[in-house]
């Protein structure tokens, strides 16, 4: 399916998860609103990768945790593209337990309010100021990206890996995606999608993983149903579903955990009871 005439809001583009999600509605397309603020050298990477394959993109440098900066967004996006087709939500920081430690540390002064501005505030304040741009078009769609630490929490054998306050972050995005859903229907559907450990996110590639001790990494796997983390391409793959294709799917959360939140009971045989 072409996109060409389509246009997609896509924070974190710069890291590997959400590089992955532009690359693929890119390939489709679709006309890129990038906005970034930290991690320049991922920044560059990302703009020379889409450069050289002649993506149709434009980057914004914005702090989407604060207000006005995300009006100037909108209204930036507004005089140059008119309207938005796709918003994926793609914006989180969370600090991992193994990495970081207690939020009494000091150097964790802030950490709770950085998790929280970020993977809740963020969200919110791209909808809400983004969204009357999304009802000027038929079939737009929103793809809140969430994890599974809603669910999970800093429990069992995932406790190493999420924070309270992210965790709480989290449990928080599947509110909004219900009240999104209803508040823009029938024109535009919002959805969620909840990842579990995914590489370069609670998976491989990242400090927090690295730190684990084989044991840890091991359990963590045996707990996941399929045997292994997700990649960055299988969620671009989901959420692109999710974004253009789920035509009559909205208000939905979709687990994308590979089995972690069904996982850490085996299911035993059937008894053979007492009746004759």
């Amino acid at each position: 399916m072409s996109l060409h005439d389509k246009c997609a809001l896509i924070p974190g583009a710069s890291r590997p998860i959400g590089r992955a999600i532009a690359r693929k509605f890119a390939e489709a397309g679709v006309s890129l609103i990038l906005p970034v603020f930290d991690w320049p050298e991922s920044i560059s990477e990302m703009e020379n990768e889409f450069t050289r394959s002649d993506f149709n993109f434009s980057v914004i440098s914005t702090d989407l945790r604060d207000k006005n900066n995300v009006i100037d967004l909108a209204k930036d996006i507004e005089k140059n593209y008119v309207s938005i087709d796709y918003l994926i939500n793609n914006i989180e920081r969370g600090g991992m337990p193994v990495v970081h430690g207690s939020y009494d540390l000091k150097h964790n002064e802030n950490q709770w309010d950085i998790e929280f501005d970020t993977t809740l505030k963020a969200k919110w304040l791209l909808y809400n100021h983004c969204a009357p741009l999304m009802k000027k078009r038929t079939g737009a769609s929103i793809v809140n990206i969430s994890s599974i630490s809603g669910i999970a929490g800093r429990s069992g054998s995932a406790a190493l890996l999420f924070s309270d306050g992210y965790s709480a972050a989290n449990c928080a995005v599947r509110s909004f995606t219900k009240n999104w859903a209803k508040e823009l229907a029938p024109n535009v559907r919002v959805n969620e999608l909840m990842l579990g450990l995914i590489m370069y996110r609670h998976g491989e590639k990242t400090r927090g993983w690295g730190m684990l001790s084989a044991p840890e990494k091991q359990n963590l796997l045996n707990t996941i149903l399929l045997g292994r983390t997700g990649t960055p391409e299988e969620v671009a793959d989901t959420a692109y579903f999710m974004a253009v294709d789920a035509s009559y799917i909205t208000g939905a959360t979709i687990i994308m955990d590979g089995g972690f939140t069904l996982g850490g009971q085996d299911v035993p045989p059937i008894p053979p009871g007492i009746l004759d």
